[in-house]
């Protein structure tokens, strides 16, 4: 298969999914969820006017393109935050559909026309990406909806395996290749670059990540009333939001919602939807601590056997339903223990998918950062009170996920997919 083809294959992939999520009524799609969250309708036509702007344009908003200057200006990400959408004049559902349709029909002509080896496939790939961490946005608002259910309760997963919770895995102190080079992932994103040197004290880290069950132990145990497990700022944030357990959770913590089903709280499956500071203080009680930045990518990638990086932490071989929770069907994390073959070299199983992992990383440029085309997608981020997440959640599509990628949010943030995986010193 040749580059384009690949490419023209995981657009439309993409695409499907998205179509996916927006298959409602016109009134449905308008609806804003929660004031955290965009209405589904804008999502949709922001994801075709980053298509056409940097495939169609050249990433020149002043080339004109298919929607008026106006109308275009709704879909600005920073122009209007994420609570004032719902305000904004914009495209209907059927018309966003059309616009859509129209700029993929013609980004598909421009991908034909890519030279033999997509030498300039980068611009694609970040298109790609952009249309999948819209997808999972989308997915964080319909589970924040309430309401009769509008998606099923996902497709089947593998059993765990028992007695993996609490245990950890050895990471010895050395040098490693931390970050990723064009040469090796042509979509890397600008965060992700240069690969470059780094040395790490010896550590041990979570073989997999912490469970549901565990967190209520530490609920159990006052985790939610006792200051001295939290940071002064989570502290605060814990009592000012009245924090009592993860989002989702019923109050006797037996039960949770997951996109308007309420079923029984699984003890097995990794916990999500808890905060920066939930996670530190949870590390905190358990007498551990959240991972580096470095320290989790040396736990996923490096391979001390040959002295390299993995591309995955399994090896070679694209990810697949027998290696990771990936691609948002299962609508849930797998039971910890139930992907032994995606384990990395040091045995940590489950890095990829499942949850996004708090690391107690701020987003940082790596030495020798260089803006890509889009230089707002990284700059404007970096130096503010942003923590870093790693790993990808059950949400994330596996085309566009590497051991390199760096999410971020802010620490109080809980409707992402978020978890926790621990971290000792060796």
């Amino acid at each position: 298969m040749s580059a384009q083809e690949a490419l023209a294959r995981d657009l439309t992939r993409a695409r499907e999914r998205t179509l996916a999520l927006v298959d409602f009524d016109d009134a449905e799609l308008h609806r804003q969820y929660d004031p955290l969250m965009s209405p589904l309708v804008w999502d949709l036509a922001h994801i075709g006017q980053q298509e056409e702007l940097w495939l169609l344009r050249g990433g020149e908003p002043a080339r004109p393109g298919l929607l008026p200057a106006d109308v275009e200006g709704l879909y600005d990400a920073f122009t209007h935050p994420r609570a004032s959408r719902i305000d904004l004049p914009l495209l209907a559902p059927e018309k966003a559909r059309r616009y859509c349709a129209a700029v993929r029909s013609r980004v598909f002509d421009r991908l034909e026309a890519l030279p033999g080896d997509a030498a300039d496939g980068f611009v694609f790939g970040l298109v790609l990406s952009h249309e999948h961490q819209h997808d999972e946005t989308m997915l964080q608002a319909l589970n924040l909806r309430t309401g009769a259910p509008l998606l099923g309760a996902g497709g089947p997963l593998p059993a765990g395996r028992p007695g993996l919770a609490g245990t950890s895995v050895l990471v010895p102190g050395g040098e490693f290749m931390l970050g990723v080079d064009a040469a090796d992932e042509p979509f890397a994103l600008d965060n992700e670059r240069p690969a470059h040197r780094v040395d790490v004290a010896a550590f041990r880290i979570g073989r997999v990540p912490v469970t549901n069950g565990e967190w209520r132990a530490f609920i159990d145990d006052g985790g939610y009333r006792q200051s001295q497990w939290w940071t002064y700022r989570g502290w605060a944030h814990c009592v000012q939001a009245g924090l009592t357990a993860p989002m989702f959770w019923s109050p006797d913590h037996t039960f949770r919602t997951r996109f308007g089903h309420t079923e029984e709280l699984p003890a097995d499956e990794p916990v999500q939807h808890v905060s920066y500071f939930e996670a530190q203080a949870y590390a905190a009680w358990a007498g551990a601590r959240l991972p580096t930045e470095a320290e989790w990518e040396k736990a996923c990638a490096w391979d001390p056997a040959v002295g390299a990086r993995r591309r995955f932490p399994w090896g070679g071989a694209d990810a697949s339903a027998a290696l990771a929770n990936l691609g948002g069907a299962a609508l849930r994390p797998a039971p910890v223990g139930a992907y032994p073959a995606g384990a990395s070299a040091y045995g940590a199983e489950q890095l990829l998918g499942e949850v996004w992992e708090w690391t107690s990383s701020q987003l940082r440029p790596w030495p020798g950062f260089s803006p890509m085309i889009y230089q707002r997608y990284s700059e404007p981020f970096f130096g503010g009170d942003y923590r870093v997440l790693r790993g990808g959640s059950w949400a994330v599509a596996p085309e566009i996920l590497r051991p390199s990628f760096r999410n971020w949010d802010h620490p109080y943030r809980r409707q992402i997919f978020a978890g926790v995986r621990l971290a000792w010193d060796a």
